[in-house]
């Protein structure tokens, strides 16, 4: 079969089809927050008109959401960071081509935020706000030293540089998205977002901060839901655990929780989505039939991932079925559910009707992070370092850290 042809006929019918997809994954066809954001709508305006804001990672799936919903609302300065060019290129090609209204003082840096340029960038500029989407959010970056240790560099590390470099400024207020993953963490990716959320808690005297916790942002860059679409275009089998839930949000909706984190937020709070857990949380082999359902496509449940291969390599143009391979999740680091608050912590679900703040978040003293981020740094610095050697630095700043290695990674999967 012809592959371009193949994917001319998949993304013509695709792509007229996506909202019903998304529609079909998430179970409603309006944004979750929208009643909040409505309700919320004058202290909003108050606290954006006239600010000046600083986005880092604004070319990524969940910082580029966030800036098409700030993008409604007249601030005085916004100015976008991202490490890639291209992407943030498309970014401004969007909003330019959405008919959307900059301010006059609209500008975008292709820096990365940890390297020496980004600095000499705070040090031209003042910010109101500033917020970071910047981050490496796979499971499968713990699968050897050297991308952990990137992983723990961006996740961690910078934002402390961040933090540092803001100190004394005038900004007033900063934001950085975590994870549910932060919460009880058995992935170190996880564990690097809870130990992110506490370097910012120890500056909070000095620095107010927010974060949010998301669910899973559905057909996000790299996800799971992404590769899906990926693999109908290019003809393969859909692979997916059947024994891992998780909740769903859409891009607009990741934008406006963090939209709500940064500006409603009071210091040291983190928002996340509120669901039903029996109504709302899917497994991934569920959300795979969903997708395929809602592509006219039947599917066709095999018990290895070569019989799917093998039946993918027969598929015609006409096919109505896809080949898929589900089975139990084997792989280190994964966690069965998804949760956002931790026991431990103190949580409001009353002042948003969809959105909960965690007002009293864990935290186990300065000391801990502090020997955390020396531990790292000094490994860094060296330039030498075991996959141990970085979980027992970041058990230092997150003690609950339940990491179980199983001897596979994703890696090693369809």
């Amino acid at each position: 079969m012809n592959v371009d042809n193949l994917v001319g006929r998949r993304l013509g019918r695709m792509m007229p089809e996506s909202n019903r997809v998304l529609e079909a994954v998430l179970g409603r066809k309006e944004s979750l927050l929208q009643e909040d954001i409505a309700a919320h709508a004058q202290e909003i305006r108050r606290q954006v008109r006239s600010s000046r804001v600083l986005v880092i990672g604004a070319a990524g799936s969940i910082g580029g959401a966030f800036v098409k919903v700030l993008s409604k609302y007249s601030v005085a300065a916004l100015h976008l960071v991202d490490i890639s060019e291209n992407c943030l290129v498309e970014v401004v090609r969007d909003l330019r081509s959405s008919g959307i209204s900059l301010p006059d003082d609209f500008k975008t840096f292709a820096v990365d935020f940890s390297r020496p340029e980004f600095e000499a960038l705070l040090n031209t500029q003042s910010y109101d706000f500033v917020l970071n989407f910047s981050a490496l959010k796979h499971v499968r970056s713990e699968r050897d030293p050297f991308t952990l240790m990137r992983l723990l560099n961006v996740n961690v590390i910078a934002n402390e540089s961040l933090l540092r470099s803001l100190d004394g400024g005038a900004t007033k207020h900063v934001f950085s998205v975590s994870s549910d993953k932060s919460v009880r963490p058995a992935n170190l990716m996880g564990a690097s977002k809870a130990l992110m959320e506490r370097v910012f808690l120890a500056h909070a005297d000095r620095m107010p901060f927010t974060s949010a916790r998301f669910a899973n942002v559905a057909f996000s860059a790299g996800s799971l839901l992404d590769s899906f679409q990926h693999r109908l275009l290019k003809r393969q089998p859909l692979s997916a655990p059947n024994d891992v839930k998780r909740y769903f949000i859409s891009h607009e909706e990741a934008g406006q929780l963090c939209f709500l984190g940064c500006f409603l937020g009071k210091n040291r709070e983190i928002f996340y989505p509120q669901f039903r857990q029996e109504q709302d949380m899917l497994s991934f082999a569920e959300i795979a039939r969903l997708v395929l359902r809602s592509n006219g496509l039947e599917p066709i449940e095999c018990d290895s991932e070569a019989e799917a291969l093998e039946i993918a390599g027969s598929l015609q143009d006409s096919s109505t079925q896809w080949p898929c391979f589900f089975s139990g999740s084997d792989t280190s680091g994964e966690k069965p559910f998804e949760e956002f608050v931790d026991p431990r912590e103190t949580a409001d679900e009353t002042r948003f009707a969809k959105v909960g703040v965690v007002t009293k978040p864990v935290f186990h003293g300065t000391e801990g992070v502090r020997d955390a981020l020396a531990a790292i740094k000094d490994a860094l610095s060296r330039g030498t370092w075991t996959t141990a050697e970085l979980i027992d630095a970041v058990r230092l700043g997150v003690p609950e850290l339940n990491h179980v290695a199983t001897g596979k990674n994703l890696d090693q999967k369809m």
